[in-house]
């Protein structure tokens, strides 16, 4: 992959915001490399900003799903679980999109098996350490 990416960032958003400023990081680093549709998820208030706006859950269905069509790479952050990370990514794949899966390797958590062991040819888990983000962003994304 040389060219600029458009790319979907997904990462827990309802609930405890314990990662966004991980988050806000993690999309620093991805603009780098091309346009992300969702790096809203990276602000911290914004479940709440979204429920003030009055969007529908089918609004927001949508609206993400429209951006995973375009996308070409999805980066998921899925260390805090997530049924909506988790569809999102089943979605990625039924899509063939390429998918990055990062899991904080610091974390008292357990992956799920069903992300720990899709690896394919589209398909990247990693145990990571916030340091090896920009070796794993290379490899993938230039």
């Amino acid at each position: 992959m040389t060219e600029k990416h458009t790319i979907y960032f997904a990462g827990r958003i309802t609930g405890r915001r314990k990662y966004a400023d991980l988050y806000q990081r993690i999309v620093e680093q991805l603009k780098t490399y091309g346009k992300v549709l969702t790096e809203h998820v990276a602000n911290p208030t914004f479940e709440a900003d979204e429920d003030n706006a009055g969007l529908t859950d089918v609004f927001i269905h949508d609206r993400d799903m429209d951006w995973l069509y375009e996308c070409d790479v999805i980066v998921a952050e899925v260390t805090q679980k997530s049924l909506g990370v988790g569809y999102e990514i089943g979605r990625a794949v039924a899509l063939n999109k390429h998918v990055i899966c990062l899991f904080r390797s610091d974390s008292e958590k357990r992956l799920s098996p069903m992300v720990a062991g899709a690896v394919g040819e589209n398909f990247f888990v990693y145990n990571y350490k916030e340091d090896q983000l920009p070796e794993i962003f290379a490899k993938h994304l230039k």
